[in-house]
């Protein structure tokens, strides 16, 4: 609903979907790396390498976040399906893409009125936001596998 509420201050268009999802997005990544941050100075390694007299600069971009930016990737790859959704919906919304360009949701709201007869116009960028969103939810879980086998 913020996202709605800031495009529509702002005015239509890509730029402005943009903006607003980056102004709301950010935060729950900043949340998800401050806690895996904190998780991960528990373990055992972060306290050796100030034991060996690491500088806190070393520890935390060769020790720390390497192993805090594991989590953030899955939930980046997972989330881009709600992102794809959402500014397809905006489109639909009209607070997206404008109509030349072309964006799933302008499709699927251009194709609307004409569901009876030619159903391919809404149908196929329905499909197309589907695959996508599982396609990266997919991505995302496989490559969460792939760095746990990792670490």
């Amino acid at each position: 609903m913020l996202v709605i509420a800031i495009v529509a201050a702002l005015g239509p268009g890509l730029q402005n979907m943009y903006i607003a999802v980056s102004a709301i997005a950010w935060v729950f990544y900043a949340r998800l790396m401050r806690a895996e941050v904190i998780v991960q100075k528990q373990h055992d390694y972060a306290d050796a390498g100030r034991v060996m007299g690491y500088s806190a600069a070393r520890i935390i971009f060769r020790h720390l976040m390497p192993n805090a930016i594991i989590p953030l990737i899955t939930f980046w790859m997972t989330d881009m399906a709600l992102v794809i959704l959402l500014g397809s919906s905006l489109g639909y919304l009209g607070l997206g893409a404008q109509p030349p360009t072309a964006e799933w949701g302008v499709l699927i709201a251009d194709g609307k009125n004409f569901m009876t007869t030619a159903w391919w116009m809404t149908i196929f960028p329905d499909l197309a936001i589907v695959l996508t969103g599982m396609g990266f939810s997919l991505l995302g879980d496989g490559i969460a596998i792939r760095l746990r086998r990792r670490t």
